[in-house]
């Protein structure tokens, strides 16, 4: 991982500048479900505010796109990749979830992308995974039989759990897809250059899927309600935009360049729990005891499963993302190590 020169004298202020921004990418990337979700109540459709995040971030983005250009010739499959998965997928699947079940029970099962890309690495690329690793898949998948409640039958919606499953297995693509290009040393893509780009693209794919232009435009000027509250729409997507979207990707690029990537990650495992209690104070969405529960249980086997050592470190990350957002240069294994929450990133 490239270190600045700057942080090379002061380790110790490095590490605690950095954890300061992991925490606040964690908190930036937890809010956008719960600013989301009274858009969406208000009559939005979860597409179109998936797009407004996108194509309101990509232009504040735009100038950092336009200043690495020369991505597009250089790495193009790798930003329709980011695009296509860690952008329009992820905050797609994310926001249709989040219409249908709490925003924290969508956001814990989107969580278990690091323990399918384990999945990957063991299954599809043949590598040996630490044991600890599979004892965190195992005890993720324990966490969420309790968060859905498998014993109440068919009680809970299933196509919510399969919107925020579909999140999850985008974020499996964004790893995987961070693994291209690992050994770039310093030819590898600047990691803004990288989300910028994949804004973009992510944008334009989720123009064509969610057709802005049928949207009631109307709702957006107008308020809507946050567990009984009035809220200004405008400052719902001003907070989705710029907090749960651009400030994320920013200050998760920043502490994961100070952080190695399974600190980052750990430190970005706190955004599940940030939603939730969110969600719970802001949205007035009760847990039951037993989702609460398993919850832990989720979090505790992402965290496992991130403390696992990757069999082969690259010597240069490609890129690096955020809180869902990982690090872009990442193996399979160690980006198991950064959650990225589609982000919606997410989501």
């Amino acid at each position: 991982m490239r270190v600045h020169t700057t942080d090379l004298g002061h380790p110790g202020r490095a590490r605690s500048v950095g954890l300061g921004l992991a925490l606040i990418s964690a908190f930036a990337f937890g809010g956008s479900g719960v600013a989301a979700k009274p858009l969406i109540q208000s009559g939005l459709d979860p597409l179109h505010v998936a797009w407004l995040r996108a194509a309101g971030a990509a232009l504040v983005m735009l100038p950092l796109a336009w200043r690495h250009r020369a991505l597009v010739t250089r790495r193009p499959a790798l930003l329709a990749g980011f695009g296509l998965l860690a952008v329009a997928g992820v905050q797609a699947c994310y926001f249709a979830a989040l219409s249908r079940i709490p925003v924290g029970v969508a956001l814990l099962i989107e969580y278990l992308a690091p323990a399918l890309v384990l999945g990957w690495v063991r299954f599809v690329q043949k590598r040996p995974v630490t044991r600890a690793a599979a004892l965190g898949v195992v005890l993720a998948a324990a966490g969420l039989a309790c968060v859905v409640e498998v014993w109440s039958g068919l009680s809970f919606d299933v196509l919510g759990i399969v919107l925020a499953l579909g999140a999850a297995c985008c974020q499996v693509g964004y790893f995987v897809l961070s693994d291209q290009g690992s050994d770039a040393g310093d030819e590898a893509p600047d990691p803004l250059g990288v989300i910028a780009f994949g804004l973009l693209v992510g944008a334009l794919v989720l123009t064509l899927v969610a057709r802005p232009w049928t949207m009631d435009w109307s709702l957006l000027g107008g308020t809507t309600r946050m567990d009984g509250t009035a809220v200004a729409a405008p400052l719902l997507i001003a907070w989705v935009v710029l907090v749960a979207t651009v400030l994320a990707y920013v200050t998760g690029v920043l502490s994961v360049r100070r952080l190695s990537p399974q600190v980052a990650g750990v430190v970005a495992c706190l955004e599940a729990v940030i939603a939730t209690v969110l969600a719970w104070f802001l949205l007035g969405e009760h847990l039951s005891l037993p989702q609460i529960a398993g919850g832990a249980v989720v979090l505790l086997g992402a965290l496992i499963a991130q403390s696992s050592t990757p069999a082969t470190a690259p010597p240069e990350p490609v890129a690096s993302g955020g809180t869902p957002q990982p690090t872009a240069g990442a193996t399979a294994t160690e980006a198991a190590g950064t959650a990225v929450p589609a982000r919606d990133t997410t989501a």
